[in-house]
């Protein structure tokens, strides 16, 4: 080879990954920096803004879950979602355990009055799918009602399809090594505290019973006309920029075109004076 094409390895930042300049939209750890990720959320935020008018104007049907183990990220996909929506047509639907009486109905019966009319968007921050997750895990159902459920979801999913409804599924899947960093975050941070449950101190060692149940309600739930779409949340920025768009490719919306709004002039006083009355003002300490 010419001397001249020759390059020593000390001077080419080729010949050692190690020292390969760091994507500037990464962190250190190589997760997405914050600058960027806020750029990108902005954007799909205000096609969640079209889609939403989209919806409202086409009388669009659309119910969405969001499913994975604890501490996969959830909450702040569903928040990012609904940072800058109408929660008048964007409605986030998060269950308490059942009474009594609800226990005694068709298990999916207590969901079904929260499924979206004409122009609604509905978020399920977990679903009817707890009882192929958590409550088969802890032992809060049988295994009976686990198979009678598993065998009759899809059938009940392919009529909320055939009705005309959007329906999307989605299961954020962490590691158990993020899963307990998270986790370990949550009970050495007072703003985060509130999210630790005794059930998510409880099912954190059951982590294989979870994969488990996770194969098995994938095997008979992911159909073609409500299939499962699975989002790797290790880095959570990037987790729900990528839900977000997905979501967003999955929902045949159209931008609604607006009238542009002037406002009007405000009217005379026609004689109007502020009261001298005594108003219990808040302190104001900032």
């Amino acid at each position: 080879m010419d001397n001249k094409h020759k390059v020593d390895k000390k001077d080419d930042k080729r010949a050692d990954p190690a020292v390969f300049l760091r994507d500037p939209a990464e962190n250190a750890d190589g997760k997405l920096g914050r600058k960027v990720y806020e750029t990108e959320l902005e954007k799909l935020q205000t096609e969640l803004v079209r889609m939403q008018q989209w919806a409202k104007q086409s009388g669009a049907r659309i119910c969405i879950l969001f499913e994975g183990r604890d501490a996969a990220g959830k909450g702040g996909v569903i928040k990012a979602i609904m940072e800058r929506v109408n929660p008048r047509i964007f409605r986030v639907i998060a269950l308490p355990p059942p009474t009594e009486r609800e226990k005694t109905q068709l298990y999916i019966q207590r969901y079904l009055p929260y499924l979206p009319a004409a122009g609604e968007i509905v978020i399920f921050d977990r679903s009817w799918y707890n009882r192929a997750g958590v409550e088969r895990v802890m032992g809060f159902c049988t295994e009976d009602q686990v198979t009678k459920f598993l065998s009759g979801v899809g059938g009940v999913e392919r009529a909320m399809v055939e009705s005309g409804m959007i329906l999307l599924k989605y299961w954020l899947e962490v590691s158990p090594e993020e899963q307990t960093r998270r986790i370990e975050a949550r009970i050495d941070d007072p703003k985060k505290v509130w999210k630790l449950s005794p059930m998510d101190v409880l099912s954190y060692e059951r982590w294989y019973d979870y994969s488990r149940a996770r194969d098995a309600m994938f095997a008979a739930s992911d159909t073609g006309w409500a299939p499962w779409f699975v989002a790797q949340s290790d880095d959570k920025k990037r987790a729900r920029l990528n839900i977000i768009s997905h979501l967003l490719s999955k929902i045949p919306y159209e931008r609604i075109k607006s009238e542009k709004v002037k406002l009007p002039k405000r009217q005379k006083a026609g004689g109007y004076v502020e009261p001298d009355m005594p108003l219990h003002k808040i302190p104001e300490p900032f």
